[in-house]
């Protein structure tokens, strides 16, 4: 007979695990269904292993002026070998955690390929070669998504890698073109350029990062352009071909065409919903577009069924695990009955790990005008800010778009060091419906960057102190 459970949740990524810990403490007997390692793309082959290579990019990138820093340590040099080690000791401390906090709240874990059966039925093809049946009462799907390509590029992880493959290499490529300049691509594109390597990137839009603010993706290709990134925008590459430890693109932007030549391609033009082996139809959930169609409560066609993160159709536009987490828990504070509230994509932010970062949350200024609000924008410079002077990062800005009347915050976008940390104020901000006269008022201590989103805030009142 199947197992039965309040819960099934088939993937374990940081949506599926974190709702199976939620569930867990609403009293749920829960049962997580992952097919390789607890913790998902996320955790072993996106968002993590980056940051970690990153963190160690942006020691590269301080060191280089270590003279001025007071500091004698020679010439700094990357051991890629002892980089990559680090990663993955990082990795598996998060993954050993993930395990600890399944056991800790007593969630049964099946590794192995999840399939419906029906709606309320699970079957699991267990690693060991032996099958199960879980029985559901709901079910939450949480497979995420995979690296997608393009007609007329075919993906091999040797010289053309998707973002898995460009984890793994063993050496820094002497040189990379990157296509697309979303978070991925430029996170990329400064890591390598910090190890040494040279890289262009290519854009089909206008502007990097460019669901971001107008402002904040010229000031990143003017950022990239200082640290010898070229960058090709609003151009097409249509074809890559492999010849010998070359890869040849042929790149059309406008009614020309050239060919960029590099070591390696890695394509980071986005990601698709992974699907593939449900057996959905089982369960009677609808795909729409190659996605989930889910409703207002991210329940998809089948009662009982839900869905959450990259593998479902919806408004958000942006795929990030925090989302998914959110989202999950929504679900299951609903499935429990109880008391909880719905996932405001309003207010949902946008870190990007770049050199310089970028952070945002909220409406572009174009976005607010488009949407018929009368704006206001403040800006503040990292410039005159004192802690960005005494780091030596002063590089970037804070923009705060605003509506005119009232002083309601909008949007808030960075570009500059650790702004990724000082995103929570601005949603925060943002969540609670606060004015910029609140955000001008509320005291910052000094000396911190975070005095430049107070700084911006009075700019948007006309009332700028250190500018």
């Amino acid at each position: 007979m199947a197992e039965a459970y309040d819960l099934v949740i088939v993937g374990g990524g940081p949506g599926g695990y974190v709702g199976a810990i939620r569930a867990a403490q609403l009293g749920l007997r829960t049962a997580l269904v992952e097919r390789e390692k607890l913790g998902g793309t996320c955790l072993h082959v996106g968002c993590i292993p980056t940051k970690a290579m990153l963190h160690t990019a942006e020691l590269v990138e301080h060191l280089k002026d270590a003279t001025d820093l007071g500091l004698t340590v020679g010439d700094v040099g990357v051991n890629f070998a002892a980089v990559q080690r680090r990663k993955t000791r990082v990795v598996e401390t998060l993954h050993k955690g993930v395990q600890f906090l399944m056991r800790k709240n007593k969630i049964d874990v099946f590794i192995g390929e999840g399939r419906f059966l029906s709606a309320q039925k699970v079957g699991v093809a267990l690693a060991d070669g032996s099958e199960t049946e879980l029985q559901a009462r709901h079910a939450l799907i949480a497979t995420g998504s995979a690296p997608r390509s393009i007609p007329g590029i075919t993906i091999d992880n040797r010289r053309i890698l998707d973002s898995t493959g460009a984890l793994a290499l063993e050496q820094i490529p002497k040189s990379i073109a990157i296509l697309g300049a979303g978070p991925v691509g430029v996170e990329f594109a400064s890591l390598f350029r910090a190890f040494g390597s040279e890289v262009t990137i290519i854009e089909l839009l206008p502007t990097l990062v460019p669901l971001e603010d107008e402002e904040v993706g010229q000031a990143l290709e003017r950022s990239f352009a200082r640290r010898g990134i070229k960058t090709i925008t609003q151009a097409t590459a249509r074809s890559a071909q492999i010849q010998g430890e070359r890869v040849k693109i042929a790149v059309a932007k406008g009614n020309e065409t050239q060919t960029v030549e590099a070591q390696y391609l890695l394509v980071a033009i986005g990601r698709g919903a992974v699907t593939q082996g449900l057996a959905l139809d089982e369960a009677g959930v609808a795909v729409e577009g190659g996605t989930l169609k889910v409703d207002e409560h991210l329940q998809t066609t089948a009662a009982g069924v839900y869905a959450i993160g990259d593998v479902i159709t919806g408004a958000k536009p942006f795929r990030l695990a925090h989302v998914a987490s959110d989202e999950a828990i929504a679900v299951v504070e609903r499935i429990a009955g109880a008391e909880g509230h719905p996932l405001n994509y309003d207010t949902v932010p946008r870190p990007t790990y770049s050199i310089p970062q970028v952070a945002t949350v909220g409406l572009s200024e174009k976005q607010a005008r488009e949407q018929g609000y009368q704006v206001k924008v403040g800006r503040f410079s990292f410039q005159p800010n004192s802690k960005a002077v005494i780091e030596g990062s002063r590089e970037g800005f804070v923009k705060v778009v605003t509506e005119a009347k009232i002083g309601e915050i909008l949007g808030v976008h960075m570009i500059g060091s650790s702004v990724t940390e000082l995103l929570a104020e601005g949603v925060a901000a943002k969540y609670l419906e606060a004015t910029v006269a609140e955000l001008g008022a509320a005291v910052h201590s000094h000396p911190t960057l975070s005095e430049a989103l107070k700084e911006a805030a009075l700019d948007a009142m006309g009332r700028v102190i250190h500018s």
